[in-house]
C-alpha cells in the first residue's frame, strides 16, 4: 500500500485529497526507473519557477534549502509558502533542508515540518560522522518517525559557486563498504555518497565548454552494498548522458542549484536590459522566473525519462 498524507484543498476546507509521501515516491522511482529532481531556492522566483516546471510536467519534485538559504528565506516562512503550493497543485512538492551542519538546526527544521533533513558531516573523519549522524537521525525520528535523514559521505567540494578550476576530488571517491558501514551504523534513509560529483560549476561549464563526469560503477556498486535510495549532489552541468546512466545505476534524487542560480542571474540581467526604465519588481522578475523555470523543466524532462 502507498503511504500517503492527507490535506485540505484550497478551496474548500472539508475537501481532503491524499498527496504520497516522499518515502512512497522515492520507492516509485526506483521502481520506475526515474530520479527526483530537487532543485536548491534561495526567494520566491526560483521557488515559484521550479513549482511551475513540476506543475506543468505532472511530477514530483523537491525544493531545497542550505542554512544559508534557511536563514535569508526563514524556516517557517519557507514552511508556510511550500504548504501553499502543494495545496494548489496536484503534484507532490517536499520540502528538504540540505546541508545541514549541526544538530540544532536540523532539530529546528524537524519541528518546522521539513519532509526530509541531509545531515552532513562528511567534513569529518569517517567515525565521527558515523556516531555524529546516528545520533541525529535518533533525535530527528523522535521528533518525527516520518522525516527522511539522509547522510553523506566522501568529498566532493564545498559551496556552489563558480570555480576557475576544478579541485583534486579523487582521494574523496566513497566506496562500497563505507557506504554499506555508514548505512548499517547511522540508520540514514538516504544516502549521498562521492562518485565523480562536484559543487559549483567551473567557468569552462558556465559557458558551455566542458561537463562534469560520474563513476557510473561506482554508483551501481555502492547502491548493491548500501540497498538505500541514492542522492547525487552537485548535478549542475554533468553530462546528460551520464545522469542517465546514474539514474539505472541506482540514483534517485538529483541536486541541482548553480545552475538555478545563474539562470536566476541571466534572467535577471534580460530583465533590466529589455526595460532599463522599469521600477515595478514583478515586471522585471519575470523574466527571472521564465530563465530559472526553463532550466527547472529541461532537468525534470531529464529525470523523469
Amino acid at each position: 500500500m502507498q503511504e500517503s498524507i492527507v490535506t485540505q484543498t484550497p478551496r474548500s476546507p472539508f475537501k481532503l485529497r491524499s498527496v504520497p509521501t516522499m518515502r512512497a515516491v522515492l520507492a516509485r522511482t526506483q521502481h520506475d526507473g526515474v530520479a527526483i529532481g530537487h532543485f536548491n531556492v534561495a526567494d520566491l522566483v526560483l521557488l515559484k519557477a521550479v513549482c511551475a516546471a513540476a506543475q506543468e510536467l505532472k511530477v514530483p519534485v523537491a525544493v531545497g534549502l542550505s542554512s544559508g538559504e534557511r536563514a535569508f528565506v526563514g524556516v517557517r516562512e519557507i514552511v508556510a509558502l511550500t504548504r501553499s503550493l502543494r495545496e494548489e497543485t496536484d503534484v507532490p512538492i517536499f520540502l528538504n533542508a540540505d546541508h545541514t551542519h549541526s544538530l540544532a538546526q536540523a532539530l529546528e527544521v524537524a519541528e518546522a515540518g521539513f519532509d526530509s533533513i541531509v545531515f552532513d558531516m562528511s567534513a569529518l573523519p569517517f567515525d565521527e560522522n558515523v556516531r555524529q549522524t546516528k545520533k541525529a537521525v535518533e533525535a530527528l525520528k523522535a521528533i518525527n518517525p516520518a522525516i527522511l535523514v539522509e547522510g553523506e559521505i566522501g568529498n566532493i567540494g564545498s559551496g556552489s559557486e563558480i570555480h576557475d578550476v576544478a579541485p583534486d576530488l579523487s582521494s574523496g571517491l566513497s566506496t562500497p563498504v563505507e557506504a554499506r558501514q555508514f548505512v548499517e551504523s547511522t540508520g540514514v534513509d538516504i544516502l549521498a555518497p562521492a562518485v565523480g560529483n562536484m559543487h559549483g560549476l567551473l567557468k569552462s561549464m558556465v559557458r558551455g565548454e566542458t561537463k562534469k563526469r560520474l563513476n557510473i560503477a561506482r554508483i551501481a556498486e555502492i547502491k548493491h552494498a548500501a540497498g538505500v535510495p541514492l542522492t547525487l549532489h552537485g548535478g549542475s552541468e554533468t553530462d546528460d548522458d551520464d545522469l542517465r546512466q546514474a539514474i539505472a545505476a541506482g540514483i534517485n534524487i538529483i541536486h541541482i542549484s548553480t545552475e538555478l542560480r545563474v539562470a536566476w542571474r541571466r534572467g535577471l540581467e534580460k530583465g533590466l536590459a529589455t526595460q532599463p526604465d522599469e521600477v515595478v519588481p514583478y515586471k522585471i522578475l519575470a523574466f527571472a522566473v521564465e530563465s530559472v523555470q526553463q532550466v527547472a523543466r529541461s532537468r525534470l524532462m531529464l529525470f523523469n525519462g
